[in-house]
C-alpha cells in the first residue's frame, strides 16, 4: 500500500494490474492516514480544521446545529454516559435504534469517544429480528424513541435513553434519561479521557455478509478513520475547501449513512440536512430551501426522479451520489437528459469494507456505463476464479477480493465465518462476481452470495426460506431475486405445497409479511412440485432465476 500505481514496477499504469502477483492496484493517489495509535474517530474528526459553521439541519423543523454546539453536545453526552449510574466504558456495546435525526451523530460520536461500541439497527425490523441482534450483541444501554420502545420487548432489563424531549408519567420503567438531560450535562474532560486505540472496536453493524444469516461486522476506529479520509478526498472536501450542503436521504443506521453522513462529513465543515424519512416531495423541498449541492441516494430514488413527467426543481444541486446497485445506461441517460446540470457519481462498498471499495468521482467516469468505478485510494484487489482459486487478469470474471485499511476486523463471535471471508494476508472475499477492465474500472456482474437487493436493502433468501418452512402447508421453499424496475430486485418465493393443501399466493405473502420488516416481504410466489437442488442438498437458485425470468 501507499505508492502511486505508476511508480510500481511491473504495474500497468492503464489498468493498475500487476502481472507478477496478479493484483490490481488503485489508480487513485494514496491518502495519508494518521500515525498516532491512540486516536478515536471522534477525536480525529474534532481535530480537523475547516471553515464550516452549521453541522446539521433538521429538514422538517429547520432547527440548526452549529459545529460548536455539536461538539459540546458530544462531550456532554459522553460525560453523562461515563458517569454513574450508567458508567459506560470500553468495551460496552450501546444500541442506537432510531430514524435519522440530528441526535444520531451526537450519540454515535459520544459512544465511540469512550471506546464503547456502537451497534445500530433498522427501525423497520420486527421485535423478533431486533431481539436476535440484542441477544448477540448484549448492549448495556439503548438510545431510542418512545414510538420504538415496543421493539425492545425481548430485553426487559435493558436501560433506555429516550431520544424524545420529555419524559411522561406513563413512560416505560426502563427509561433512565432523555437525550435533552444528557446534552444539558456539564462536560467533564477528565471523566471521558480514557485511552482509545485505533485498533479498538468502534462499530458493530449487522450484515448478511457472504452467507444468509445476519452477522455483526466489527469495524475499528482505524477502519472508520481510513474511510473518513477517503470520503473527504472523494468529495474534494480537504482542509480549506468550500463547505458543501448534503441532503441525507440514506438511513444513518446503515454503514454508508453512519460513516459518511452521521460522522465522516463533519471533518470537512459540510452541512448535512437530515430527512427523518424519505419522501420525494419533502426531499425536493429541502434541496431548494437549504441550497443543497450534493444528493446521496439509492437507485430507485434516481429512477423516480428520472421518470417524472417534468423535471423537478433542484436549485443549486450539482451532484447525485448513487450507491447500492449499478445504474443502467438508460437510467443514467434519462436522468442526464432531464437534469443536465447534475453530475451522477456512483460507488461500491460493503458493510465489511466500511462502505467503500470503488467509485466514480466525475461525470466522465460515470459515462463508463455499468461500472461501479475505479478502486478507492489505498486499495488492492484480486479477481479470483471461484472454482480453481486462480487470480485472474484484466477483463476476466471472478470473485472480487479487496484489501485496504478499511476492511473489517472480523465477524463478531463468528470465527468460522471470519475464516472463510477474511483469508490469508488480509484479503476480504466480497462474494461478488466482478471483472476489472483495461482502464481499471470495476464491473459487478452477479452475486456469489445470493443476497437480494431490494431498494438498496439486503435481503437474505435463507432467512425467508427458514420462515416459509414453518408454515404448516409448506413442504419446501426457495427464495430468489426477481428483477423489478422500481426496486431493483424483489424477493420471489418458489413453494412446494404439502399434499392436499390449496395454499394461495396471497396467503404465503401475508404469512411472511406479518413476521418481517417491510423490505423483506415476499412479493411474488410460484408453486412447483419440487425445488431443484444439487447432490449435497444446496438449492440451485440460478436454475430458479432462469425459470422465473424466462417468462419476462
Amino acid at each position: 500500500m501507499g505508492k502511486m500505481v505508476s511508480s510500481r514496477s511491473g504495474v500497468d499504469p492503464r489498468s493498475g494490474y500487476c502481472d507478477a502477483n496478479s493484483t490490481f492496484y488503485s489508480k487513485r493517489p494514496p491518502i495519508a492516514l494518521p500515525a498516532d495509535p491512540n486516536l478515536s474517530v471522534t477525536a480525529f474528526l474534532a481535530s480537523r480544521r475547516h471553515s464550516g459553521t452549521t453541522a446539521f439541519i433538521d429538514a422538517a423543523t429547520g432547527h440548526r446545529v452549529s459545529f460548536t454546539a455539536l461538539w459540546r453536545s458530544v462531550a456532554a453526552v459522553a460525560t453523562a454516559l461515563a458517569s454513574p449510574p450508567l458508567s459506560v466504558r470500553k468495551p460496552h456495546v450501546v444500541l442506537l435504534l432510531s430514524p435519522n435525526s440530528v441526535h444520531f451523530p451526537v450519540v454515535s460520536l459520544a459512544v465511540m469517544s469512550l471506546g464503547a461500541v456502537l451497534t445500530t439497527t433498522n427501525p423497520l425490523n420486527t421485535p423478533v429480528e431486533i431481539g436476535r441482534q440484542l441477544a448477540d450483541s448484549c448492549p448495556v444501554l439503548a438510545f431510542t424513541t418512545r414510538a420504538l420502545i415496543p421493539k425492545l420487548a425481548s430485553a426487559p432489563d435493558l436501560r433506555i435513553v429516550l431520544l424524545d424531549d420529555r419524559r411522561r408519567p406513563s413512560d416505560d420503567r426502563r427509561i433512565v434519561a432523555t437525550i435533552g438531560e444528557m446534552i444539558a450535562t456539564e462536560p467533564d474532560p477528565a471523566r471521558t479521557a480514557g485511552a482509545v486505540s485505533q485498533d479498538d472496536t468502534a462499530t458493530l453493524l449487522y450484515s448478511s455478509g457472504t452467507t444468509g444469516t445476519s452477522k455483526g461486522v466489527v469495524a475499528t476506529h482505524r477502519n472508520l478513520i481510513a474511510m473518513v479520509q477517503i470520503v473527504l478526498n472523494r468529495f474534494k472536501l480537504e482542509d480549506g475547501a468550500e463547505p458543501e450542503t448534503f441532503i441525507c436521504t440514506v438511513p444513518m443506521f446503515h454503514v454508508f449513512g453512519l460513516v459518511a453522513f452521521a460522522t465522516g462529513l463533519l471533518g470537512s465543515g459540510s452541512t448535512v440536512v437530515v430527512l427523518s424519512k424519505f419522501e420525494l416531495g419533502e426531499m425536493v423541498r429541502a434541496i431548494n430551501e437549504y441550497g443543497a449541492t450534493y444528493l446521496p441516494l439509492v437507485p430507485p430514488i434516481l429512477v423516480a426522479m428520472a421518470n417524472q413527467s417534468r423535471p423537478l426543481p433542484l436549485g443549486r444541486l450539482r451532484r447525485a451520489l448513487s450507491g447500492g446497485a449499478p445504474l443502467s445506461r438508460e437510467v443514467i441517460e434519462g436522468f442526464r437528459e432531464k437534469y443536465p446540470a447534475v453530475e451522477i457519481l456512483q460507488g461500491y462498498g460493503l458493510t465489511e469494507t466500511t462502505g467503500i471499495g470503488a467509485s466514480t468521482d466525475s461525470a466522465e467516469e460515470s459515462r463508463r456505463y455499468g461500472t461501479a468505478g475505479m478502486l478507492s485510494p489505498n486499495t488492492e484487489a484480486r479477481i479470483v476464479d471461484p472454482d480453481s482459486g486462480a487470480a485472474l487478469p484484466v477483463n476476466r470474471t471472478g470473485e472480487l477480493w479487496l484489501r485496504g485499511p478499511y476492511v473489517m476486523k472480523e465477524y463478531f463471535k463468528k470465527p468460522e465465518a471470519t475464516r472463510t471471508t477474511l483469508v490469508e494476508d488480509g484479503w476480504l472475499r466480497t462474494g461478488d462476481l466482478c471483472y476489472i477492465d483495461e482502464d481499471g474500472y470495476l464491473f459487478v456482474v452477479d452475486r456469489l452470495k445470493e443476497l437480494i437487493k431490494y431498494k438498496g436493502y439486503q435481503v437474505a433468501p435463507a432467512e425467508l426460506e427458514a420462515l416459509l418452512l414453518t408454515h404448516p402447508d409448506i413442504a419446501d421453499a426457495a427464495v430468489i431475486p426477481y428483477p423489478d424496475k422500481e426496486a431493483g430486485q424483489i424477493p420471489m418465493a418458489y413453494v412446494v405445497r404439502k399434499d392436499g393443501s390449496n395454499l394461495s399466493e396471497e396467503e404465503v405473502i401475508k404469512f411472511v409479511g406479518r413476521q418481517v420488516a417491510p423490505y423483506k416481504r415476499i412479493r411474488k410466489v410460484a408453486f412447483v412440485s419440487a425445488i431443484p437442488k444439487n447432490p449435497s442438498g444446496k438449492i440451485l437458485r440460478k436454475d430458479l432465476v432462469k425459470l422465473a425470468t424466462s417468462k419476462l
